[in-house]
């Protein structure tokens, strides 16, 4: 079956799908065809959330160790920004959780492949975009907000991805096609039916249902009830009603959240009443994207906390993931910062530790976090955030966290849902998409203890009804073919 010619029953135009081939045939032009090569498949633990999740990455090398095929599970995903990263390690913290070994399958990472190197040729795209939205706003205005909310969502978009992702197959040849897999990006989901993958669970990010996000062939999980009847309708992906989802293919599961954070809710709630209704200081944790987003926003934001963690009111976390340039700027931004702050620089033993402490116990002042491998850089914020009172980030993937959230501007025009998400079920701000709104919501965080309690409570509210558990239930799917 040519998937970029009829999508769930849908035929594509001749003019689109000629499209469709032609770019796939530049992208051949640009970086080879490896339909024919054997790329052998080997196994490598991982250092960082190895320990914590049980995750082995599967190399493209024949170095011995082999696929537990009974215990297997596959977690296909790309590092494209943190998102994707993160909802792969929520899978593979509930696979492991439920007796599977999560084998972590990057199709970023083959970069000596054809797939490879056109994913990284495309992220860098992205990439420049979004820094681009952030200094242009016309260029953010006129093209990547409709882009990435327009653009992404036509069916059409979706037959040219098709078309691309059949050069993304070839790396998965020698990997059993039996094994259970879930891709946390459309590419490797849609690598995966190429190839022959007969268990594939499609695990959609966002709030805001495109095209972009489609993989036929896969089981479709979504985290909210708007994003399913979107999706279940395709609504908006073409220019007049389109014939829907078949039965059986697309599933609400809730949001995709690791064990780990879900089985602590009720402690970790119960521990920021106690902070809240006490006046103890309030602990803020601040996620800066790796193009360093909004940083302007970042910055005043540390301006307003800084005299209230002189006072003791707060503690103030900053995670800068994998970017140590983010850091150098924000500290010449705000000169009294760094001699201010503890700094936990690629130290992942030490991050550790801080975490452990700050869940269980008394914090103070400003700490820093970096790290240069990206499944600490992305992993620390799962951690901090166990033991944070606000976490201060744009409504990314982290707008679907249990923890109070003060949104600020998105990056791209999708994004602006899970904001909505978050704020209709309570745990999270509307979005505050000027500095004046996320100074006025901060301060009212602080000073009006009804909102954070009101925030705290309806987290667990959404728990007790397992608005949380769609990680686990992504297993479930896979486990029910």
């Amino acid at each position: 079956m040519d998937r970029s010619k009829v999508i769930f029953g849908n035929k594509i135009s001749n003019t689109t799908y000629k499209k469709a081939i032609k770019n796939k045939k530049k992208f051949i032009k640009k970086f080879g065809d490896d339909s024919n090569k054997n790329y052998p498949i080997g196994i490598r633990s991982n250092p960082i959330i190895g320990p914590a999740l049980g995750v082995k990455e599967i190399v493209l090398e024949d170095n011995g160790e082999q696929i537990d095929i009974d215990k297997a599970l596959i977690v296909g995903n790309i590092r494209m920004g943190f998102g994707h990263y993160r909802i792969s390690m929520a899978i593979a913290s509930a696979a492991k959780h439920l007796g599977y070994t999560p084998y972590w399958l990057d199709l970023h990472d083959y970069k000596e492949s054809t797939g490879g190197k056109v994913i990284s040729h495309l992220n860098n795209l992205y990439s420049f975009g979004s820094r681009l939205s952030q200094k242009s706003k016309l260029f953010n205005k006129f093209y990547w907000e409709p882009l990435n909310s327009e653009g992404f969502r036509k069916l059409t978009y979706n037959s040219a991805d098709q078309k691309v992702s059949e050069l993304m197959a070839p790396v998965l040849k020698n990997i059993p096609k039996n094994i259970p897999y879930a891709a946390t990006h459309v590419w490797p989901a849609q690598a995966a039916i190429h190839a022959g993958f007969t268990n594939v669970v499609n695990v959609i990010p966002d709030n805001w249902p495109m095209a972009l996000h489609l993989a036929e062939g896969s089981k479709h999980a979504v985290q909210t009830p708007s994003s399913y009847f979107g999706y279940k309708t395709l609504n908006g992906m073409g220019k007049k009603t389109l014939k829907p989802m078949p039965d059986g293919q697309l599933f609400e599961v809730g949001h995709y959240i690791d064990h780990e954070i879900v089985t602590n809710i009720e402690d970790d709630c119960i521990k920021r009443l106690d902070r809240i209704n006490n006046g103890k200081a309030l602990r803020v944790l601040i996620t800066v994207g790796g193009a360093g987003a909004q940083r302007e926003m970042f910055v005043k934001i540390i301006n307003q906390l800084i005299p209230l963690v002189n006072n003791n009111k707060a503690v103030l976390l900053i995670n800068v993931g994998d970017h140590k340039k983010v850091w150098d700027e924000l500290c010449s931004d705000i000169p009294l910062l760094k001699e201010s702050t503890t700094e936990h620089m690629n130290n992942w033993q030490d991050t550790l530790d801080f975490s452990s402490q700050a869940i269980n116990g008394e914090i103070k002042g400003i700490h820093t976090f970096y790290h240069q491998d990206i499944y600490a850089a992305v992993y620390s914020t799962n951690l901090l955030m166990r033991a944070s009172d606000i976490l201060a980030t744009k409504p990314s993937e982290l707008a679907f966290y249990p923890v109070p959230k003060l949104m600020i501007k998105r990056v791209g025009g999708h994004e602006a849902w899970g904001a909505v998400r978050a704020a209709e079920i309570g745990d999270g701000t509307i979005e505050c998409d000027t500095s004046d709104k996320i100074e006025l919501m901060l301060n009212l965080m602080f000073t009006e203890k009804n909102i954070l309690r009101m925030m705290t409570e309806n987290i667990l509210k959404a728990h007790n009804i397992g608005t949380y558990n769609g990680a686990y239930r992504v297993i479930e799917l896979l486990k029910n073919k």
